[in-house]
């Protein structure tokens, strides 16, 4: 299926993925792990800092081919061993070299002094947590030291503030909302979510030019406690709740689903970590919240070298309808009988529910079977390094697929060369495009 090249010239290819190592700063974006280099393809060595493709497509696009590089720079193809490349007639072109990288512009920071003063246990919210119960389990948890631990504050109407507090202790913005007392439910009516990073801008505290870096809400938690485990749900009012009932974990939200992300995650280095996403309905045009954070927990695994896994427990016993509504583990505690000794039992099974390595493999053969399909594999020869030709793509693409899940083969092995394969495919759509 794939076979040992022999050529007399071998084109520049772009860098195998061996790790975050092998992914460079992009000299554009100025986004670390996310530049792959063009490489010599008779020496393996890169051919310039700047020839390359940005990996983030849409909000870069950064792009730099070994061609244009050398009609743009033509005194140093004999200095980087070209003098006997294949050469041809070159249409007229107006060099354009690359951009400098930008500094990036440092977070946006708020006083540390408006958490203190906004800091309180009169919001609606902490009014439904103390009208629904005063202490949990006969544990020492209280509302008030949770809602003390977290910086929770309060506004003059009722509102709470959801701190986002990094892991220096640095104020990057509070999130304002409403919830009725009775319910603990959202209150959107007159009650849409606002930031206090907004309202200082709007009141001219803050610059106009406020750059808003977010944090994990209960960030400021991880150096308290460097041992614990971290339990990462969706909402705030989720880790809130759950902090309750699971105090060995330290409890962080990403605010919503697509909160979980590689930046935010670099304080996650080198600790155990457990993602609780939402119940989610599975639907054609997109992956569920499951799947979603399960492809992230793979790529934040890979740059950070932390154990991260995703629980499954609520994908095992969720109904279609619980599904469709989106519940988390909050709605979970909240219909239980909490003071009984049960509470304790499903405390057990989400503490030892979780995704394996295993399930993490099957979810990313599976994502990359639908991306093949949703693609026209070419018929023809595809080379995917110097040493490697994949003959024939669309009986590779099958033949690789059904040998992962058989996992009699070298499972490792055939996900490096879909990848490759795919980043080949989707290069190709992206110069066409």
């Amino acid at each position: 299926m794939y076979q040992k090249m022999s050529k007399k010239y071998r084109q520049p290819y772009l860098q195998p993925y061996t790790g975050k190592d092998s992914r460079k700063t992009c000299p554009k974006c100025g986004k670390s792990h996310s530049f792959t280099l063009y490489l010599d393809g008779e020496t393996g060595q890169p051919i310039h800092p700047t020839v390359g493709i940005c990996n983030h497509r849409n909000s870069c696009g950064y792009s730099y081919s070994p061609r244009q590089f050398f009609i743009d720079n033509p005194q140093l193809r004999n200095s980087v061993n070209y003098s006997q490349r294949p050469t041809g007639i070159v249409a007229p072109f107006t060099p354009i070299m690359p951009e400098p990288p930008q500094q990036p512009q440092p977070a946006g920071l708020i006083p540390i002094e408006y958490v203190d003063r906004s800091m309180s246990t009169g919001s609606d919210f902490v009014q439904f947590l103390k009208n629904r119960f005063a202490t949990i389990n006969g544990s020492s948890q209280s509302i008030d030291e949770v809602c003390n631990s977290y910086r929770l504050g309060a506004t003059r109407n009722g509102d709470v503030i959801f701190w986002q507090i990094d892991i220096h202790g640095n104020v990057r913005t509070g999130k304002i909302m409403r919830y009725d007392p009775a319910t603990g439910k959202r209150v959107h009516a007159g009650g849409a979510i606002n930031w206090v990073h907004n309202l200082l801008k709007k009141d001219g505290t803050l610059p106009a030019d406020f750059n808003l870096v977010q944090s994990f809400f209960g960030e400021h938690l991880l150096s308290a406690y460097p041992k614990k485990t971290i339990a990462i749900v969706e909402s705030e009012k989720t880790a809130i709740i759950a902090s309750l009932f699971m105090p060995e974990y330290v409890w962080l939200a990403a605010g919503n689903i697509n909160g979980l992300n590689i930046e935010k995650s670099k304080v996650l280095k080198e600790r155990s970590v457990i993602l609780y996403p939402d119940l989610s309905k599975e639907l054609p045009t997109r992956p569920t919240a499951f799947e979603l954070w399960s492809r992230k927990a793979a790529e934040i695994r890979q740059a950070y070298g932390c154990k991260i896994i995703v629980s499954d427990y609520l994908e095992k016993i969720a109904s279609d309808e619980e599904k469709e509504n989106g519940l988390d583990i909050a709605d979970y505690f909240l219909k239980l009988d909490l003071q009984s000794p049960r509470s304790w039992e499903v405390n057990k099974d989400l503490d030892k529910s979780e995704t394996s390595e295993i399930d993490l493999v099957r979810i990313e053969t599976d994502e990359l079977e639908r991306w093949f399909n949703g693609v026209q594999l070419p018929d023809h020869p595809i080379d995917i390094t110097p040493s490697y030709t994949i003959c024939d793509p669309q009986r590779f693409v099958k033949a690789s697929i059904r040998a992962i899940r058989s996992d009699k083969w070298d499972t490792e092995k055939h996900l490096s060369l879909l990848r490759g394969l795919k980043e080949v495919i989707e290069i190709s759509i992206y110069k066409v495009g």
